[in-house]
């Protein structure tokens, strides 16, 4: 400050108050409540005459560097004095009831959650419920769940609710060949559905129409060859189709060894992420997430995110062909090896993953284990009994299922973050958990014997493998398929340690796809489709689940095994698995 300043402010305010040496100093250990009602207080002391008053209110007005020059000037000049008088405290506005300064963290937080239930009624009520069914039952029950998934356990024990009678389905026929994968959104309005000829099909789930196509690409072939890149969309069969949870991107794995990435509300191709040296066979994303796992013919994992459009990273170690792929919400992943007989789990943020071996084992292994030798004994204790009896059949039983080893894992499944369910090519279904190596629960023969005549060896027994298996998330309700003409239903024991058959529904054909999902409150009371008048709505603790079978006349992966017979058609088939009425 200059002195001529100091003149200016000596002439403009000869108050006593502000020309006083004596002025009192603030402590510094007085609070900001307690120092505005002193500076309040001398304020009324030294209010004297009409000119004092509006020069305190002009100064409580004025802002910026004026106050600022005029208060380090006194101080300065003085040695502090008005610096430490908050003048301005008497104008501040008053605080508001919800930014109170005197809130507690506690008190905050009370009043955040009573804002978040306010807007959980508004979004679930819309005038349909009162308010004490609101708070009984949605806002508790939605809060719940939330809890429940995400913590990663089972916690949905509902296969005992449901009828797995047969029902009228939708039929959504619109591939020349084999359909390879089906998938519906999460809210249950759109279903995907993809063909051997390389097609994507988009049906409305609500009226069963198709509504949209995206076609097989044609590569021209010579000079003028497009790039890879320049491509939009895909120019070989497509093997796996996978939906966020948003529904807004749809995922699909082809054999021209890209990814494919379609904006599905606008009905247009995105981009096609290269990278795999081989036939992209399975993809998934991560719930919840725009994040996309990718597993291939080359042996290798891939990681997208759809966010930024962008590559991650690549994971490696199986030593064949991974055949399938799950996720849910944590960052993990389980995949089947196919003829390296391994299911691994992947721990994405730990780069690193578990090995879990599966299948038949060698005569050696067996050897040194002394399964040979039991062999031996059961034949041992066979000889001298009738064959007619129920030891000699549980005897032959028992070497029956020893002979076939299991060669190839085809299929697996997550139940929830450290609980899946695989299968194989001898018929078996095996139960995993994180924390053993070995199998929890194995049931053999799932589906049956396929019986082929032989012009030498006769009839010729082969188990049926495991073609498909999908589990509804985090219960304990899981299905499997073969071409045996059935999809079957099982339920897993209370603590996820064994599984059982419940049920069955038909589905003729060979089953490349499977999924089963929850059935949203109204999602399809208004399907042009859905059966009303069998179904009267009825009181259960469980909602309608959703299932989608793929079907097709082939194998999704070749054409090594060909089903023909009545009603066995390249279809997709809608089933809603009601609750016990």
């Amino acid at each position: 400050m200059h002195i001529g300043q100091l003149n200016l402010q000596d002439k403009i305010m000869p108050d006593s108050f502000f020309a006083s040496t004596k002025t009192r100093k603030r402590k510094r250990s007085v609070s900001t409540a307690e120092g505005a009602r002193g500076a309040k207080k001398i304020l009324r002391k030294g209010k004297s005459s009409s000119q004092d008053t509006k020069l305190t209110h002009a100064s409580a007005r004025r802002g910026g560097a004026a106050d600022e020059e005029l208060n380090s000037d006194k101080t300065d000049s003085e040695g502090g004095g008005i610096d430490d008088i908050d003048l301005r405290a008497d104008v501040q506005p008053e605080t508001s009831g919800d930014e109170d300064e005197q809130e507690t963290p506690a008190e905050k937080r009370l009043r955040l959650a009573k804002l978040y239930l306010e807007s959980v009624k508004d979004g679930l009520a819309e005038g349909e419920f009162d308010a004490a069914e609101i708070d009984r039952e949605l806002i508790s029950e939605r809060l719940r769940q939330d809890v429940l998934e995400h913590s990663g356990k089972v916690h949905l024990f509902v296969a005992d609710f449901y009828d797995f009678t047969s029902t009228s389905p939708l039929r959504c026929r619109g591939h020349r060949f084999s359909v390879t994968s089906a998938v519906a959104s999460d809210d249950v309005q759109f279903l995907y559905t993809s063909g051997k000829e390389g097609t994507i099909n988009k049906w409305s789930l609500q009226s069963g129409k198709k509504i949209a196509t995206f076609y097989k690409q044609r590569v021209s072939k010579g000079k003028e060859k497009a790039l890879p890149q320049d491509i939009q969309g895909h120019t070989d069969e497509i093997l796996s189709l996978a939906v966020s949870s948003d529904g807004r991107y749809l995922a699909s794995g082809s054999k021209d060894r890209r990814v494919g990435i379609w904006d599905v509300e606008k009905d247009e191709w995105v981009k096609g992420f290269g990278g795999h040296k081989d036939s992209v066979s399975s993809v998934a994303f991560r719930k919840g997430t725009q994040q996309l796992y990718t597993g291939s013919f080359d042996r290798t994992i891939k990681l997208f995110d759809l966010s930024a459009m962008g590559y991650i990273e690549t994971l490696f170690g199986h030593q064949d062909t991974i055949l399938c792929l799950d996720a849910l919400r944590g960052e993990t992943a389980v995949t089947a090896g196919a003829r390296d007989r391994t299911i691994r789990f992947w721990k994405i943020a730990d780069e690193s993953q578990l090995v879990f071996r599966g299948g038949g084992k060698s005569a050696i292994r067996e050897l040194l284990e002394g399964g040979a030798f039991e062999g031996h004994e059961d034949e041992e204790h066979m000889n001298g009994v009738e064959v007619d009896g129920p030891k000699s059949n549980k005897g032959k039983e028992k070497m029956k299922e020893r002979k076939y080893a299991e060669g190839s894992m085809e299929c697996v499944a997550m139940i929830d973050e450290t609980t899946f369910v695989s299968g194989g090519d001898t018929g078996s279904i095996c139960l995993w958990n994180t924390q053993k190596k070995k199998p929890v629960y194995t049931q053999t023969l799932c589906h049956g014997f396929h019986e082929v005549q032989s012009s030498t060896e006769g009839l010729v027994r082969t188990p049926r493998w495991i073609t498909a298996v999908a589990s509804l998330r985090y219960s304990d309700m899981f299905v499997s398929g073969s071409w045996d003409g059935d999809v079957r239903f099982w339920k897993l024991d209370q603590k996820l340690r064994s599984f059982s058959l419940v049920g069955s529904i038909p589905a003729p054909g060979v089953v490349n796809s499977l999924q089963l999902l929850a059935l949203p409150k109204g999602a399809l009371d208004n399907a042009s489709w859905r059966e009303k008048e069998q179904r009267p709505p009825t009181k259960s603790p469980v909602q309608p689940a959703l299932l989608v079978v793929g079907l097709g006349q082939e194998h999704r992966l070749g054409r090594w095994l060909s089903v023909k017979g009545e009603g066995v058609t390249n279809a997709t088939i809608v089933h809603i698995i009601y609750p016990r009425t």
